[in-house]
């Protein structure tokens, strides 16, 4: 009887192991048996069970290293890469037109005191030519003038760095170089690409450079480039003469069954569809759809056969075929901001949230990454908002606007004006920005439905561009609770609630990676300069992680970077205290495996355009 109820604790005490916590440890030793009949003693207990995959982990984040260039407001450290083999950080220097190649050898495994006025990195300048010869199609040789670096990718020891023209509506150029184990560059060729190369990207194998030109145009619209996707063929290290080029005209494709290649064969045609699926076109009369969408991102799939780059201010994502060299547009929809609560004004200086019926966020995609779950790829974009305001033409209004007799002189629904007046007015809901491109579309003089400017979260597409998963109000309802009236911060001042009317804290920057066997998404917000972060591992369950902000709100500082020079005391800037501040307007984010760090840590390291600084810090379990 003894032997079957120990035999029933036993297989008991196997079934009811934690699935999250791992199982139990194996039983110890049979203790030896006693003397006159009595039992042995217990055995030693076994050494737990690791803990199960499916186990929720909590971060640590700490800043252990960082850069500043001690330049404000002009974009001195905006996108970053990292190079293994010299253990460096390159970030674009846009302010003095170099790149800052940042030595992480003796990077510490243990933060520093204080990561808002650290500076114990150093860098060594790395320049390039103010022109170059490229091929043209004819395999002649022709001088390109070089203006500013927008963007660098590195694969291997490759580095590449998109340079747009001085003049930036003409042509620019991606140049390839040779890295050392130091971190030096030999030049090995320059390849055309098209107007404003805006950002580049290696497929994962390295045997190709995908090239968003997003081809804006001049303050007047006299000139307004198309834009399009440069792809350059990458072969031993050596890229190919010439790029290329998959256009928004005939190298667009509409998957859909139920089209004929007829129903997409003009522009006027193109257009309708798209506008109907809801990509939104704004900007003067005449312009055609190549002209209208401007590649801003890129993200490559695993097999290097897919890409998909953001549109962002047509609301859209294009999926790339790299084998056929065509893309599709697709819409990305509306966030529907009368079921999910935002802050719509600055005027209250405070976080308050509420639903506003009526009202819709454009998701608005700025940087995208990928992943791969279930061996299907997984987009994830930071949902920013940006607007079309150009001297000749500008989509931007407030609310307020709408019905002002002065500006678009339209009348608001009955529900619309109820919202309206209960949320205060020209103070209240008057003071959000929308976009006047789709006020009024059947142009009858009532307005019902309201667009703002981005979704003030991050979501996680399909590969089709169907949406999986959103943020929703998380990063204002953390930011409120987290920093109170701190919360949707400027970049340019400590002033909260002072981005509430246009954007919120605008997530900008975005990264994926893996700890441990768990996929990670880094979101970094311009604004505010915080970072939250997801567990994406299953992108059907996402879920919020932690929140980090490396900045000090009690400094007194105002910058313009508008003018300039952004600390200009004839202007009533004041910088002296910036220093003292921290990290300003997170501009790329790079995730850094821990079999790639220096220290052997994971890594995210972060380029802060308006602190002009380089953040690396270290992302460990508890």
């Amino acid at each position: 009887m003894l032997k079957r109820t120990l035999m029933t604790i036993s297989l008991l005490a196997a079934l009811s192991g934690c699935v999250l916590e791992g199982d139990d440890g194996a039983d110890g030793a049979t203790g030896p048996a006693g003397s006159n009949g009595q039992d042995g003693a217990d055995g030693a207990d076994g050494a737990d069970g690791s803990n199960g995959q499916d186990a929720p982990r909590d971060l640590s984040i700490e800043v252990v290293g960082r850069f500043n260039t001690g330049i404000y407001g002009r974009a001195a450290a905006e996108i970053v890469q990292f190079h293994k083999s010299s253990a460096s950080v390159f970030a674009v220097n846009s302010a003095e037109n170099k790149i800052e190649v940042i030595k992480l050898t003796n990077l510490p495994a243990a933060g520093v005191g204080n990561g808002i006025t650290d500076n114990s990195l150093t860098s060594v300048p790395f320049t390039f030519p103010a022109s170059v010869t490229v091929k043209d199609s004819l395999g002649n040789d022709k001088t390109l003038a070089l203006g500013g670096a927008n963007s660098i990718a590195i694969h291997n020891d490759l580095l590449a760095i998109a340079v747009q023209s001085p003049n930036k509506t003409d042509n620019g150029a991606v140049l390839f170089y040779s890295l050392n184990a130091t971190g030096a560059g030999t030049f090995i060729k320059a390849v055309e690409a098209g107007a404003l190369p805006d950002m580049l990207t290696f497929t994962p194998d390295g045997s190709k450079v995908v090239v968003a030109n997003e081809g804006e145009p001049d303050t007047d619209y006299l000139v307004d480039p198309e834009g399009s996707i440069s792809v350059i063929a990458v072969a031993n290290g050596v890229p190919a003469d010439l790029a290329s080029s998959i256009n928004l005209t005939s190298n667009m494709a509409f998957s859909s069954g139920l089209l004929k290649a007829t129903d997409y064969d003009t522009d006027a045609k193109r257009r309708t569809l798209l506008s109907k699926a809801g990509v939104k076109f704004a900007g003067p009369a005449g312009t055609t759809v190549a002209q209208d969408l401007e590649p801003e991102y890129i993200t490559v799939s695993a097999d290097g056969k897919l890409a998909w780059v953001s549109i962002q201010e047509a609301n859209a994502i294009g999926l790339i075929d790299l084998e056929k060299g065509t893309i599709e547009v697709k819409a990305l929809g509306f966030k529907d901001w009368g079921t999910t609560p935002i802050d719509y004004t600055n005027e209250d200086k405070q976080p308050a949230l509420r639903t506003l019926p009526g009202v819709y966020g454009m998701y608005q995609p700025d940087t995208l990454a990928s992943y791969q779950w279930q061996g299907a790829t997984f987009v994830v974009s930071a949902n920013e908002g940006d607007s079309r305001d150009w001297e000749a033409y500008s989509e931007d209004i407030r609310v307020a606007d709408v019905i002002s007799t002065s500006k678009l002189n339209k009348t608001f629904t009955p529900a619309l004006q109820v919202l309206y007046d209960e949320t205060g007015g020209k103070n209240g809901l008057g003071r959000l920005k929308v976009t006047s491109a789709l006020v009024d579309p059947d142009n009858d003089g009532v307005v019902d439905k309201l667009y703002a400017y981005g979704a003030r979260s991050f979501s996680i597409w399909d590969q089709k561009g169907n949406l999986v998963f959103d943020s929703g109000s998380d990063f204002e309802r953390i930011g409120a609770a987290v920093l109170g009236n701190n919360f949707n911060n400027a970049h340019t001042e400590n002033s909260g609630d002072n981005r509430s009317d246009d954007k919120g804290g605008e997530p900008e920057a975005v990264d994926v990676g893996s700890i441990n066997g768990r996929t990670y998404a880094f979101v970094a917000q311009e604004r505010t300069s915080d970072l939250f972060v997801y567990d994406v591992t299953n992108p059907f369950k996402a879920s919020f992680v932690t929140h980090y902000v490396n900045r000090d709100f009690d400094t007194e500082f105002e910058l313009d970077d508008e003018l300039a020079n952004p600390c200009d005391p004839a202007e009533g800037m004041d910088c002296t205290e910036v220093p003292q501040t921290g990290d300003l307007g997170p501009e790329s984010v790079k995730f850094v495996s821990a079999s790639n760090s220096p220290n052997g840590n994971p890594l995210l390291i972060i380029g802060n355009e308006v602190s002009g600084s380089v953040t690396v810090y270290q992302v460990t379990e508890l």
